[in-house]
């Protein structure tokens, strides 16, 4: 048992808290029991979990970790299985892994080094800024979200291929033939592929090239265990296994996305396929208790705010607190609502906005953001983003590393579910919905319910702001954890909550990634709850002043965090539990 007068010795005696208040207030819960390893609220889904000596993967699909982990027995390196596993999921997991959306990827080689890529989409050359806009200058939902205006450039097929150039060590075609087989010869298809091919039926149908993909030719419903064929996105992945680059942003390719976009009214021409890049970018860094923080930069907001976060969270004594306490949670909350309203702000495309890095990476600044934290909670009208100088629901994320300590993060998406619906005619996948993570109209939610401003308004050739958050956390090379989720919005705090449930309060990589989590973002100002949460503490945190507490339904979850762990000489995979997956190592 212990004190909570003494859980605040970590705080910084330069910064200015209110240290006193905090106490005071905390101090009424006298003591908490620390939680020692295994008794953590689980999900009720089964978790797959996996320690090996060499070599593993972790991501949504069994099939694809497989593919993956094949790569690495074959010869290949982490980039191998990682570029062999996303090209496999667009494959096996259609609502997001993808060829017609884009993605990050966080590389750490086995020297330390780290490198990342941004191959997030791109606005069309003839976007415009109110193109979701009405008459009445009033936000189109549906034009955002379900028409071919929705689609931004797809990056992930040019990711891919420059990551595997530069840093692969098999053949293109070798990485890319598993895929490439699956589509062809079929798989049996799990359950809730199945059924979310049959709860979209009444949005599916009424896409003739969608409805020919996901129902059989007679209509009815694909059922769990029978064989999926996908002999168009075949033909796709052979072009590219044969082309590359040029398979997929050219040619025959090019030709059926710009017709599908003709046909449907879309901005995507073949000049905008052709001038589509990749981008190599510096990482974000940040230190915390000692570990390296590397994640994505800008147009991810992810990694400025997981680091942003742990920096105004570190002068906390959280481990001490205690694990889904009433008081560390209150400083989380906290925490985040300041950081998202700085998202909103501060952060867009940092070829098209001056995004103030360096300040908001600064645990100086960190410190000021939340000099007015006290016992009981603000509000989110009460908080806006910090005074600074001038200077995506559908995703998904998995994590390799190989026998040599190379290691990748990896998220991709296609922004919603199953992205615009609309799959391109002869070319079998689905285009994203990503123009809808621009600031449409300023102060105007996207349907993750995050406000924007200039910084993310659209602009012909720009990026739209991300929540991805691949993530490597590492001390020199006896600890490394690769990271993180998809979730819209929630990617950040489900990040966030695996890293300090590793970090601060000790849990295995299994009890990490499963325990209950909880999120908040600034605006609305609420804050949602998973099931595994317990009651009495969210009563306590209602009693601290939090409003618009929800406990989310047994059946929703937040984040779906494939990760993975090298401590000590051994490697540790697991699948999150809160879907199905693959956790597969040797």
């Amino acid at each position: 048992m212990i004190c909570l007068q003494d859980c605040f010795t970590g705080v910084s005696k330069n910064a200015t808290f209110m240290v006193a208040n905090l106490r005071a207030a905390f101090c009424r819960y006298l003591t908490v029991t620390i939680l020692v390893l295994g008794v953590v609220a689980t999900t009720s889904v089964k978790s797959n979990t996996v320690v090996v000596e060499n070599a593993a993967v972790s991501s949504r699909s069994m099939l694809a970790s497989e593919a993956g982990v094949e790569a690495m027995r074959n010869g290949g390196n982490a980039v191998d299985a990682a570029v062999s596993t996303a090209f496999t999921l667009a494959v096996t997991y259609p609502s997001a892994g993808n060829l017609g959306g884009g993605g990050f990827a966080v590389i750490r080689m086995p020297d330390g080094k780290v490198f990342t890529n941004d191959h997030r989409e791109r606005a069309p050359k003839n976007a415009t800024r109110d193109m979701f806009l009405d008459e009445a200058g009033e936000y189109v939902a549906e034009r955002a979200l379900r028409s071919h205006l929705a689609s931004g450039v797809p990056g992930s097929v040019a990711g891919l291929l420059a990551i595997h150039e530069r840093f692969g060590v098999l053949s293109r075609e070798s990485v890319v033939a598993p895929a490439i087989e699956l589509a062809r010869e079929g798989f049996e298809l799990p359950a809730d592929i199945a059924r979310q091919f049959s709860s979209r039926h009444e949005w599916f149908q009424h896409i003739d090239s969608t409805r020919k993909v996901f129902y059989k030719e007679d209509g009815s419903f694909y059922q769990a265990g029978e064989l999926f064929k996908q002999p168009d996105l075949a033909a796709t992945l052979s072009r590219v296994s044969e082309q590359g680059r040029d398979g997929f942003y050219k040619g025959e390719t090019a030709d059926l996305i710009e017709a599908e976009m003709s046909r449907g009214g879309g901005l995507i021409s073949k000049s905008d396929l052709e001038a589509y890049e990749s981008v190599w970018r510096e990482p974000i860094h940040g230190r915390y208790r000692g570990y390296d923080i590397h994640s994505m930069p800008p147009p991810s907001s992810g990694g400025v705010l997981v680091v942003q976060l742990l920096n105004m969270l570190e002068p906390f004594e959280l481990g001490e607190l205690g694990f889904h306490t009433a008081p560390s949670m209150h400083l989380m909350i906290e925490a985040e609502r300041r950081a998202y309203a700085d998202r909103a702000l501060h952060l867009g495309d940092p070829d098209f906005y001056p995004v103030p890095l360096d300040t908001l990476l600064s645990k100086r600044y960190a410190r000021s953001r939340i000099e007015n934290i006290g016992a009981t909670a603000t509000t989110s009208d009460d908080v806006d983003a910090g005074s600074i100088p001038k200077e995506p629901f559908e995703t998904t994320h998995f994590s390799v590393i190989d026998a040599d300590g190379m290691a990748v993060a990896f998220t991709t998406t296609i922004n919603g579910g199953y992205g615009s619906g609309i799959i391109v005619e002869g070319a079998g996948f689905l285009l994203n919905n990503e123009m809808d993570d621009f600031s449409a109209k300023p102060g105007t939610p996207n349907m993750f319910g995050l406000i924007g401003g200039e910084a993310n308004a659209i602009e012909p050739g720009k990026r739209m702001l991300s929540s991805m958050t691949p993530t490597i956390v590492s001390k020199g090379n006896r600890f490394i954890l690769i990271t993180g989720s998809p979730g819209g919005s929630t990617i950040i705090t489900t990040t966030l909550q695996v890293i300090l449930n590793v970090i601060d309060h000790g849990f295995e990589l299994e009890e990490a990634v499963n325990a209950p989590r909880f999120h908040h973002q600034w605006r609305p100002n609420s804050v949602r709850f998973e099931a595994g949460i317990e009651q009495d503490v969210i009563d306590e945190l209602s009693a601290m002043g939090h409003t618009d507490l929800n406990r989310l339904p047994e059946r929703f979850a937040i984040g779906d965090a494939n990760s993975i762990l090298k401590f000590r000489g051994s490697i540790t995979t697991t699948s999150d539990g809160r879907n199905e997956g693959g956790a597969v190592g040797f």
